[in-house]
């Protein structure tokens, strides 16, 4: 068995230090996430998400929502539920999971509430397209650049692509509009897997 050399060891050491040091220099890369690629788009417009494709078809404001297979009363709210429906086409790659959120100007983050449904979108099988909708519990006074997330679920580095939909509320005028005509209350709609077109 060969031994190292102190010396070799130490030199090893400094420069793997010397890369930390040089890489802390430079704080504009160390939060930076090269691997990610950030798609941007609207209601209405579908995104290529890998090989498969997203779209916003519709954002619902509503007091008070109730799942479409549950017996149990409206969920209410001291804010306003956003519903965000959607289409999924798949292709022929695997999407991989992924989770969806939204966030506002102001950095809140949102996570879906709806029980019994996942927090990110399921594709169907290759060739179809599947619409669903997940369901938010907003804040009213946060409403403004509120933008719907899919965000690729990585377990190693490699180049992931997210989707990001501004829901068009750009301002505190158009976001209490939206809040005064809330609808009373949003029936989630069951899941439609059809052939793709």
């Amino acid at each position: 068995m060969k031994l190292y050399r102190p010396a070799t060891v130490l030199v090893g050491i400094f420069f793997v230090l010397l890369g930390g040091v040089t890489r802390l220099g430079e704080p504009a890369h160390v939060y930076d996430k090269p691997a990610r690629e950030v798609v941007h788009g609207t209601v209405g417009q579908e995104l290529k998400f890998g090989d498969s494709t997203v779209t916003v078809s519709r954002v619902k404001f509503a007091k008070t929502y109730l799942a479409s297979d549950s017996a149990a009363k409206a969920v209410t709210t001291e804010g306003v539920f956003v519903a965000v429906e959607y289409d999924a086409s798949r292709g022929p790659a695997d999407p991989g999971s992924n989770a969806v959120t939204l966030t506002a100007d102001g950095g809140t983050e949102y996570h879906p509430v709806a029980e019994g449904i996942f927090t990110g979108i399921t594709f169907p099988a290759n060739g179809f397209a599947q619409s669903s909708s997940f369901v938010f519990e907003v804040n009213p006074g946060d409403l403004v650049g509120l933008t719907f997330h899919v965000t690729t679920t990585q377990f190693w580095t490699v180049l992931a692509q997210d989707l990001a939909f501004d829901l068009a509320i750009p301002s505190e005028e158009i976001a209490q509009r939206m809040v005064d005509g809330a609808s009373k209350e949003y029936l989630m709609p069951k899941s439609v897997t059809r052939v793709a077109s």
